[in-house]
This record gives structure tokens, sequence and C-alpha cells, in this order.
């Protein structure tokens, strides 16, 4: 009880920090607009307890049963199999999958038209970023049965930053950090969703989140660590 009082405490202390470092990787570095960052960080931490159902699949599995037969006064109990059928839920997480996807496209309708000097190379760049990261996190992903797809936490950002300090200055200089954040949430989210969904009937789960993790999932951190290493590395 001790323990869980002093992280607790720890966690209250640090939240004000946590609040203006994230402020700063928002509105500083990406573009988005102040009034927005308060929503987005709220949406984020409420968010993660929140899947929102968008399928739900059907696929069969064995069913074992057993029979009585009664000869002379015994009872037998003789094992069957019997083909039944497991439904999945497929659901997307709002705190780790759809705030990050909508903050993706606001800085891919909105912030690089207005920002870059030059917006067609920037998004060549990010797309670049993007088939990058997803095919890599595709071939890293392995299916933990009853749990979901899951992918070494340190991939993904590592491979977003690498490959954009590597494009970021090719032609004209873009801003490293919004190439980052779009290419590294979204090609996490097809490489390891989106590219595995026919695997999900293996999984053997009532439900699969995308994003579900809680804030912290793959999806969410992928985009702020790997800005983060750029940081450390420029």
């Amino acid at each position: 009880m001790l323990y869980f009082t002093i992280l607790l405490l720890w966690l209250l202390m640090l939240m004000p920090l946590v609040s203006l470092f994230l402020r700063e990787i928002f509105i500083r570095f990406l573009g988005l607009p102040p009034e927005l960052f308060l929503v987005v960080l709220l949406l984020s931490l409420l968010g993660s307890f929140v899947n929102i159902p968008i399928a739900e699949l059907e696929s069969p599995q064995p069913v074992y049963t057993y029979k009585e037969v009664s000869f002379f006064g015994v009872t037998w109990y003789i094992p069957q199999v019997e083909m039944g059928w497991r439904k999945t839920v497929i659901a997307l997480n709002v705190g780790g999958a759809l705030v990050p996807l909508l903050i993706s496209l606001y800085l891919l309708l909105h912030a690089i038209p207005a920002g870059e000097p030059h917006p067609v190379l920037a998004y060549v760049k990010v797309l670049i970023v993007l088939l990058t990261v997803s095919f890599v996190v595709h071939r890293a992903s392995r299916v933990v049965r009853g749990l979901g797809i899951a992918t070494p936490a340190f991939i993904p950002p590592t491979i977003t930053a690498l490959t954009t300090l590597l494009v970021y200055q090719l032609g004209v200089p873009s801003n490293p950090m919004r190439i980052a954040y779009i290419g590294g949430t979204l090609g996490t989210l097809i490489g390891a969703d989106l590219l595995n969904l026919h695997r999900i009937p293996r999984l053997g789960a009532p439900l699969v989140s995308i994003g579900g993790a809680g804030t912290f999932d793959g999806i969410y951190t992928t985009g702020l660590i790997s800005i983060i290493l750029i940081l450390l590395l420029l």
C-alpha cells in the first residue's frame, strides 16, 4: 500500500512537467494550435479507456464436449470435438489510436501546406518514412494468442527517427518533427495493425483494440519518442 501511495505522489508531482513537455512538442515542434492542446491531452488520457467497435469477425474453433454412454450400468464419458464459432470484436482506442490519427491528419491537411516552403516535397518525405516504418514494423510484429499483435517497443520510434534524419534535408529542408510524427504514427498503425488484420482470427481473443494498450501504446508513443530521439540526435 505504501509503495502505491509513493508512486501516486510521484506521478502527481511529475504531471505538470510532463504536461509542459508535451505542450512544447505539440505546439512548438508540430505546430498544433495552443487552444487544442488541452483537448488533445485530456482525450489522450481519458480516451485510453474508451474503445469504439468498428468491426466483428467470426472464426471457426474446436469445441470439446463429452458424451455420456451407459453400458451395463457403467457410465462412460467419451470426448467429442465439434466446430464452433468464436466472435472477435475489432475496436479503435480513442486515446491510443484515434487521437494520434486526428493529429496526423491535421498536420497533413493544414500544418504542412501552411508551414512548409515545398509541401509536395514534404509529403514525399513523409511517404518514405511511412513506408519504411510500415515494412519494418510489419516484419517485426508477432501474434500473441489471447493478447494481440506485439511489436518490440524500441523498433518503431528508432526506425522512424533514423529514416527521418536521412530524408528531411533532401532538396529543401523540411520540419523533421512533423515528418517523424506522421510517418511514425501512420506507419506503426499500418504495419502493426492493418497489415495484420488477416491474422486476427488466430489470436483467440474476444476483443482486439487498435491502440488499446492504454495511452502509452505503440502507435501513440512512436510519434512522441521519435521526436525526442531526433531532438537528441540533432
